[in-house]
């Protein structure tokens, strides 16, 4: 009886068994040796799905054994502890060859490496090529073009979710209730077409877990220990869109087209994210950019001609290595999570590769905020110029980062003034947030926006103006605090205020019960509004100062001679009714030879 030795490759990708069905072996001895059986024993220890696959071909070939005129044995001593350390150099393979050699057997094997040191040493082998087996994929019965992920756990009814981005429902895909011998036949299934067929990859493999990536199929296994149950869960992209798809500005297009080398997009799981990124790799390249991604698991929708790397040797610092010897000009990293992956994503941008990074987050600060403390804060915008927030699949904020040494909003003191990263709504481009070094902590802060004053503080405003008035009826003031405010007056003015050893000022002062800051009033902080224009007039009761109907139901202020006379509120049609028996009538009359020497102020500026 003539005899074969098999190795680990053969028997985990079922090429044995067809060989047998298909009657090319027959009638002889089939020797597994040790070292395969405790391989594939160890790998089944350790919950990898492979050493499950192997360990259930080796109990069907003995089931069809006696059917075919077949011995099978296991022959060979144990595997050493040195031999398992070394099995990754090839210490396995040997021991399977030389079991060949003492058996004078021949050598099946799917392994080209194995076949050829076979032939090397002048043992007799059979290389069986893998063949993608045609029978379609268990899983698959559960999608149509709806569904974006299904989900199988055992001794539930198979889940799905249906939809699109933002908008999706968990649905009952069956009534069947998934036992673990189902969900451990599709892992199998799915295993074997990852070890045979072009199109999948198995881009995971720990204790407990293993993720493959199936043509646009995602697919999660886990088992226990990892898990307290086993689970399939598959995730399928329903959508391709290009840039043209989405609601892009003029402004946000001519960004990504000619500015943004340092983009991140941000956004909550399955909002999109991912989706948009391949929007960006595809236009990158077709606009003839050299286009390379990081991801792991590889699973973005990209042109061909784009090419997709994932982690060398267990890291994408690695990776990197390699993708600055093929000089890309945009690399898009799918998923930046662990510290490492920021370092990298900072090191390539600063190399001068445009760069893509796709970030889980709730919001585009949370995004940002992910940086800080991973990187320098004072390169963070040489890292990023801009981010999009993407929600429901569409891109809901896009915001732009500039680094500034300025006073940061909200201090006064001139030396306070630091480097301040500014984060601005790219679409008006109006101040949010600034990110700046406060004591020992990098802080965030928002920028409040600016609204009219109401209520105490302007109340307050217009007391201390009218303190000032009769210095300058010209007089500004800025509250910059609870118990200080600056007051803006011409040059001329201030020895008056400040008065003999600033006597003057510290009565004021005593007075108001703040501390007031006296400064010359500079040509960009007069009032944007100016004197009114007017018009006189009278009645048979009143005085009529006529302005524009624009400013009906504001509040003005009335000079003659520069000298202050009353506040008012401007009335209907923009006319100011000033009662001739009126104090103020008598003032004006007396004071104003003409209608040169009254001047209106507005107030509400």
């Amino acid at each position: 009886m003539s005899k074969i030795v098999v190795d680990t490759s053969v028997i985990i990708n079922g090429q044995l068994i067809t060989q047998i069905e298909s009657g090319n072996i027959q009638n002889c001895e089939i020797v597994i040796p040790q070292a395969v059986f405790d391989e594939l024993q160890s790998q089944a220890s350790q919950k990898k799905e492979h050493g499950f696959v192997g360990l259930e071909e080796i109990k069907k070939l003995k089931d069809i054994s006696s059917n075919f005129g077949l011995q099978i044995s296991i022959k060979g001593e144990h595997p050493t502890s040195d031999d398992v350390r070394m099995a990754n150099r090839g210490r396995i393979d040997a021991i399977i060859k030389d079991a060949a050699k003492q058996n004078q057997a021949t050598l099946y094997t799917s392994d080209q490496v194995q076949h050829l040191v076979a032939q090397a040493e002048g043992v007799e082998s059979v290389f069986i090529k893998p063949v993608p087996k045609t029978t379609q994929l268990e899983f698959l019965k559960f999608f149509d073009s709806e569904t974006m992920s299904v989900h199988l756990k055992e001794n539930l009814c198979p889940m799905g979710k249906k939809g699109k981005p933002g908008s999706f429902t968990l649905t009952k895909l069956s009534d069947e209730v998934l036992s673990k011998e189902h969900l451990e036949f599709m892992a199998s299934q799915i295993l074997e077409s990852a070890k045979i067929s072009d199109s999948s990859t198995i881009e995971i493999s720990k204790t407990g877990a293993s993720v493959v990536q199936h043509d646009d199929y995602r697919i999660a296994i886990t088992r226990p220990p990892f898990s307290e149950a086993f689970e399939i869960t598959i995730v399928h992209p329903i959508v391709r869109l290009s840039l043209d798809d989405y609601d892009i500005s003029e402004a946000l297009m001519k960004r990504f087209s000619d500015r943004a080398e340092g983009i991140l997009i941000s956004g909550a799981p399955g909002s999109g994210k991912s989706t948009l990124a391949s929007g960006l790799a595809n236009f990158y390249h077709n606009t003839g950019k050299i286009v390379k991604t990081f991801e792991s698991p590889r699973d973005l929708q990209v042109d061909p001609g784009i090419t997709q790397y994932t982690k060398l040797d267990g890291s994408f610092d690695n990776t990197a290595d390699i993708l600055l010897l093929v000089r890309p000009d945009y690399t898009i990293f799918d998923e930046v999570r662990r510290r490492e992956d920021f370092r990298t994503f900072a090191d390539l941008r600063l190399t001068g590769v445009g760069m893509v990074g796709v970030v889980h987050a709730n919001s585009p600060l949370d995004a940002i905020q992910r940086f800080i403390g991973k990187i320098e804060l004072g390169i963070i915008p040489n890292v990023l110029d801009t981010v999009v927030f993407v929600k429901d699949g569409q891109i809901e904020k896009v915001y732009d980062l500039e680094l500034k040494v300025k006073v940061p909003t909200g201090m006064t003191e001139s030396d306070l003034a630091r480097p301040v990263i500014e984060i601005r709504n790219f679409a008006d481009n109006v101040l949010e947030h600034e990110i700046y070094t406060f004591g020992e902590e990098n802080v965030i802060v928002p920028v409040a926006k600016r609204v009219q004053k109401v209520g105490i503080e302007k109340l307050a405003e217009d007391k201390i103006r009218d303190t000032f008035k009769r210095y300058d009826p010209r007089a500004e003031v800025q509250i910059l605090s609870e118990n200080r405010a600056r007051v803006m007056v011409d040059k001329s003015s201030i020895p008056s205020i400040i008065g003999r050893g600033g006597s003057n000022i510290s009565d004021i002062e005593k007075q108001l019960n703040i501390h007031i800051d006296v400064e010359e009033k500079s040509d960009s902080a007069k009032p944007v509004s100016g004197d009114l224009p007017f018009t006189f007039s009278e009645s048979k009761i009143a005085l009529i100062l006529g302005v524009s109907r624009e400013y009906t139901g504001m509040h003005a202020d009335i000079y003659v001679n520069d000298k202050y006379v009353t506040s008012t509120r401007i009335g209907k049609k923009g006319q100011i009714k000033i009662p001739k028996r009126s104090d103020v009538a008598r003032t004006l009359m007396q004071s104003a030879s003409s209608q040169n020497d009254i001047r209106i102020l507005l107030k509400d500026f």
